[in-house]
């Protein structure tokens, strides 16, 4: 593993420099290290970035808890090789994230295909240094339709949506903005969440776009040994509510909050509820 630590100082400034996170494959990660306290390490959802926490990061972190949230791979600012999308990878990359911060006690909060790589993190890497979980809007079981998932959806709107995005990605994203959001988001946020998402890289989004939904991690839930909380929202039409419910069907230790007229986009829409949740989970 490449790891470059901390602890060096600025001739200038004489202030510590920010570690840089590398992954297994020489990527450096961007990331957002805030607070002191008993970490929370955020893990945003598909196409988005670290931004998209931080209506809980900035006041989370002045109550005194320590909160991290870093781009994924291809995201945001962090580097992009064009490789390394899978599940097993990006949680790889999670674990460089906890390794190279030496995070221990920490609670995982993870949003959509965050929650995956939540989820494929401690069935892969185990709960060594984390308490507790938290799977925001999260895909499990896999969304695509099976013959022992026949509730699903079908694959050929998985394909569509590659297509789209491959053809026009600007377009797909307005045309499908309105059911992320509820009635009175604002168009300014609308357009800041739109905006973020333009930043990951286009092969990052088409890679990654079949994760949460064709990855089935049944097996993955039955192997964590921590508590996890599932939360998720009613109104929610990119990952149905049910899936969040059947999440709990294969934890040993988990239990629910349910947000009604929740969409999908609930880090905004009902910011200060959720904040609100995870720090009282966070603190057991």
């Amino acid at each position: 593993m490449n790891v470059i630590t901390a602890g060096f100082t600025d001739a200038d400034t004489r202030m510590p420099l920010r570690p840089v996170i590398t992954t297994r494959d020489g990527l450096r990660l961007f990331h957002k290290d805030w607070g002191t306290g008993a970490p929370i390490l955020f893990v945003h959802a598909w196409s988005m970035s670290s931004d998209f926490w931080e209506y809980q990061m900035v006041p989370l972190a002045a109550q005194g808890l320590r909160c991290i949230a870093f781009d994924r791979r291809g995201n945001g600012r962090s580097e992009d090789n064009g490789t390394g999308y899978s599940l097993d990878a990006l949680s790889d990359d999670l674990a460089c994230v906890i390794e190279q911060l030496d995070l221990d006690n920490v609670t995982l909060v993870g949003h959509s295909l965050g929650a995956s790589e939540v989820v494929r993190y401690l069935a892969r890497h185990g709960s060594g240094r984390v308490t507790r979980a938290v799977l925001v809007a999260g895909g499990t079981p896999p969304l695509v339709k099976s013959a022992d998932n026949p509730d699903g959806i079908d694959k050929a709107m998985f394909d569509a949506v590659r297509d789209a995005l491959l053809t026009d990605r600007a377009k797909w994203l307005r045309d499908n903005a309105a059911p992320f959001f509820t009635a009175d988001t604002s168009p300014g946020l609308q357009d800041w969440t739109m905006a973020m998402m333009m930043q990951s890289s286009l092969r990052a989004m088409v890679e990654t776009v079949y994760l949460s939904s064709m990855s089935d991690l049944r097996p993955d839930l039955r192997r964590i040994d921590v508590p996890v909380l599932v939360i998720h929202g009613t109104a929610d039409q990119s990952i149905p509510y049910a899936f969040g419910q059947r999440t709990l069907d294969h934890v040993a230790d988990g239990r629910m909050i349910t947000y009604e007229g929740a969409p999908h986009g609930l880090l905004v829409t009902h910011a200060a509820r959720l904040r609100d949740d995870i720090a009282a989970f966070a603190a057991g």
